[in-house]
């Protein structure tokens, strides 16, 4: 069962219930609802948030300030209980920022087709991203920036493009994102970068104590053997498990979406075996 609440003009659905807590953290930056499958997969078992990340307001979004609200959320919502972070893209950023500030805090975090943290993989990431865009897709681009005039179904239009392009195998793709804000995802992005840029990322991970997995798609774009290895350098404890077959988002995909939750699921209850 789904229960969307609202709290200081953060959005949170809820699915299952217990008393051990699953939060799961959006890609985008700013694409409300991208991670519903997953949230209401893990609601099987688990009671699951889902926040939805701040919008852009009076003062530019920055890392700081949506960990602050991921703070927040798990004070004010897991009863004392400390939650799986489950992260997919630009959210498993988060994740890492939000332990890396708060290591205490979480009980484990899951990484899915984690952001880059790097120049190199940066370049990496867009080089493969070029190799893979077809004629129709950089038409489609093309129009997009020609004909829609509004920033907000701009970027959403090309979120959800996007999706295709870093798939592999896709099923129907469900348009489950509800909102995005382009000059939050532009705030964020810029905030993550200039953090990166002056050392801080991925140098503060190493204050992460607890355990990292990290799910990457071998189809992914996002070169995630290289993003594991420059993030082990600061989380030695990180597992890595690549994912055959397989695009940015696991549980789009029809060859690893099974084994995808199979992996998850079984880690997750680890973890809460780990720590009970």
């Amino acid at each position: 069962m789904t229960r969307p609440s609202q709290s200081d003009d953060l959005v949170v659905r809820e699915y299952g219930i217990g008393t051990e807590p699953v939060i799961t953290l959006l890609g985008g930056p700013a694409a409300a609802g991208d991670v519903a499958p997953v949230a209401r997969e893990l609601g099987q078992q688990w009671p699951v948030l889902e926040p939805f990340r701040r919008g852009s307001g009076g003062r530019p979004l920055t890392v700081a300030t949506h960990v602050q609200d991921l703070d927040d959320l798990v004070r004010d919502r897991c009863g004392g209980h400390r939650p799986v972070l489950v992260g997919h893209s630009w959210g498993a950023m988060l994740a890492l920022a939000y332990a890396a500030a708060h290591p205490a805090t979480a009980a484990g975090l899951v990484l899915v087709g984690c952001g880059t943290f790097s120049i190199a993989t940066r370049v990496e990431f867009e080089a493969r991203l070029e190799a893979r865009l077809t004629p129709a897709d950089r038409a489609n681009i093309a129009f997009l920036r020609k004909t829609e005039p509004n920033a907000d179904r701009r970027r959403a239009a090309m979120g959800r493009l996007m999706t295709r392009v870093y798939g592999h195998d896709l099923e129907e793709v469900p348009d489950e994102v509800v909102a995005v804000g382009a000059l939050a995802h532009e705030q964020t992005w810029a905030d993550m970068v200039r953090l990166q840029r002056d050392g801080i990322y991925p140098a503060a991970f190493a204050a992460i104590p607890v355990p990292v997995l990290m799910l990457h798609g071998d189809r992914d774009p996002h070169p995630g053997r290289l993003i594991s290895e420059e993030l082990q350098r600061y989380i030695p404890h990180l597992e890595y498990h690549e994912l055959d077959m397989c695009g940015h988002s696991p549980w789009l995909e029809r060859q690893a979406k099974q084994l995808f939750f199979q992996l998850l699921s079984a880690w997750i209850a680890g973890r809460f075996q780990a720590i009970s």
